[in-house]
């Protein structure tokens, strides 16, 4: 909340400039780990705990925001945690060591967890009830367009600087966003704070953060390891599922609970946030396995699959706040219902990508897939926050940030396993082809040393190299199938999705809404 005096667009910007660099810190390592790599003198295995730590932490902060603002106060919070990003976005820079800078990127990540959802529960009292689906179109073009940049602006960054720089570009910024909060954000009067000798729940606490933990390690490492192949996977799998089922129980037996569970009951919170988590769970796979099938199979560069991606970016920028308007002006029901209807669209397409499929046509899927996005992630904010009051909105806020994260960490693990599994099933069935006794595969056999003859002369085992090579076509096209097959399942998703819509309660009018919040 602000001092009445305060411009809510002050406000906003004070809180958005900390959210995005938090957001986008999520994904601005991934295309510096080979740098890193190098640098430090690490694994391959290895580096990957920069990334993983990180989200390991900030998974356990969110669900806990809520609470550390009722007992810090949401201002001293927000900038004690600002303050503990800044600092340790900048030892990570100076890390000497891959041991060092895990530890710095936990830190980081204990600092940025709590900023998404506080800064989400700031716009939304900040706004009027009638313009909070305003409000939300500005926080999610942060929550989605950070993903999008982050390894963009990482790529850029590594590559003309030093991977140090990724870390270090946030001290500056952060430092602006530091003062900014101080000079323009207050708390509350409404807001609840945690009264002196009040229990802390500390098994509550444990469980939360040992059950996320582990679920965050289960879910960034599972297909690198096998999933329940591998004893150290299964091992925190069952320690995750013991402590988050252990968790509810507790949390709503607790007075004083670390996050209050007691939200879901509300109809539209409770759907809303459903309809959150596999959105997210649909919505960050493609992200993560467009650029892959560009690159992989497709033989684009980085650059190349940045320029199908960029314009989908810059149409979520003018769209988002489109959407945010007509939320005011008509059942934001409707406008998600169409939102996830363009998105399943736009990945129905995507199953039909080939091998011979041409820039444009992948700009275009991408750019609808955009439009479907926008209409999605700021509906579905607004009708999920719609009856939550405003002593409630922090653990609102919380729990629907950490139930966004999760689905999109669930669908990125789920969507890398099924990759996987379909390229094994398809290139089973296209193997059984490749027989000295299918008419078909001779023939081709024959048509590619011929080519090759032609191409390099006289060869001594011509034969081989053109099975090699009828090999190495079975196997793009097999990971084409198996794209096919996982753009389909996130399709059929969103479709699924929008029948949960209208179980949410449709919003009151924005005066009746203003009642109700008090």
């Amino acid at each position: 909340m602000a001092r009445a005096d305060t411009n809510k667009w002050i406000i906003t910007l004070s809180v958005m400039v900390p959210t995005l660099l938090e957001i986008l810190d999520t994904s601005i390592a991934n295309v510096a780990l080979g740098h890193i790599q190098g640098s430090l003198s690490a694994g391959q295995d290895e580096v990957t705990w920069v990334l993983t730590s990180y989200l390991v932490s900030n998974a356990v902060i969110i669900p806990m925001s809520g609470w550390l603002s009722r007992v810090m106060g949401r201002r001293n919070y927000l900038m004690a945690s600002v303050a503990l990003f800044v600092v340790s976005s900048m030892l990570c820079g100076l890390a000497g060591s891959l041991g060092t800078l895990v530890f710095f990127r936990v830190v980081q990540g204990i600092g940025g967890g709590g900023l998404q959802p506080m800064s989400q529960a700031i716009l939304l009292e900040t706004f009027p009830p009638s313009q909070r689906g305003l409000a939300m179109a500005i926080f999610a073009m942060g929550a989605v367009l950070g993903p999008i940049l982050g390894p963009l602006l990482g790529g850029y960054i590594t590559d003309n600087f030093s991977w140090r720089w990724i870390f270090f570009i946030n001290v500056p910024i952060g430092a602006l966003a530091l003062f900014m909060i101080w000079s323009f954000v207050q708390d509350p009067h409404y807001l609840e704070r945690r009264t002196r000798g009040e229990a802390i729940d500390y098994v509550g606490l444990a469980l939360l953060t040992v059950g996320l933990g582990c679920l965050q390690i289960v879910l960034d490492k599972g297909q690198q390891d096998d999933w329940m192949e591998s004893p150290f996977i299964l091992t925190l799998t069952i320690v995750s599922g013991a402590c988050l089922i252990f968790l509810v129980f507790w949390e709503l037996r607790s007075k004083n609970p670390i996050v209050n569970l007691r939200a879901f009951a509300d109809r539209s919170f409770a759907t809303g946030n459903l309809v959150m988590f596999f959105g997210f769970f649909a919505f960050f796979g493609s992200i993560v396995m467009l650029p892959l099938f560009l690159q992989n199979l497709m033989g684009y560069t980085a650059f190349l699959a940045g320029v199908v991606l960029g314009p989908g970016g810059l149409i979520m920028l003018v769209c988002l706040p489109v959407v945010g308007k007509l939320t005011q002006k008509m059942d934001a029901r409707i406008l998600l219902s169409i939102g996830m209807a363009v998105s399943a669209s736009s990945l129905f397409s995507m199953s039909g990508f080939s091998l011979q499929v041409d820039m444009n046509t992948a700009i275009m899927t991408r750019n609808i897939q955009a439009i479907g996005i926008s209409c999605f992630f700021v509906p579905l904010s607004y009708l999920t926050m719609a009856y939550v009051s405003k002593e409630g909105m922090n653990n609102a806020s919380a729990i629907f940030n950490l139930l966004r994260n999760l689905g999109g960490s669930c669908g990125v693990a789920f969507v890398s396993t099924l990759l996987a599994r379909r390229a094994q099933f398809h290139q089973a069935r296209l193997a059984e082809h490749l027989s000295p006794f299918d008419p078909a595969f001779n023939l081709a056999v024959q048509k590619a040393k011929a080519f090759l003859t032609t191409q390099a002369g006289v060869l001594g085992d011509a034969t081989s190299m053109a099975k090699g090579a009828i090999y190495l076509l079975l196997q793009r096209e097999t990971a084409a199938r198996a794209f096919a097959d996982v753009f389909h399942v996130q399709a059929v998703l969103f479709i699924l999705l929008i029948a949960l819509t209208w179980v949410i309660r449709r919003p009151r009018h924005s005066a009746e809404v203003g009642a109700g919040m008090h």
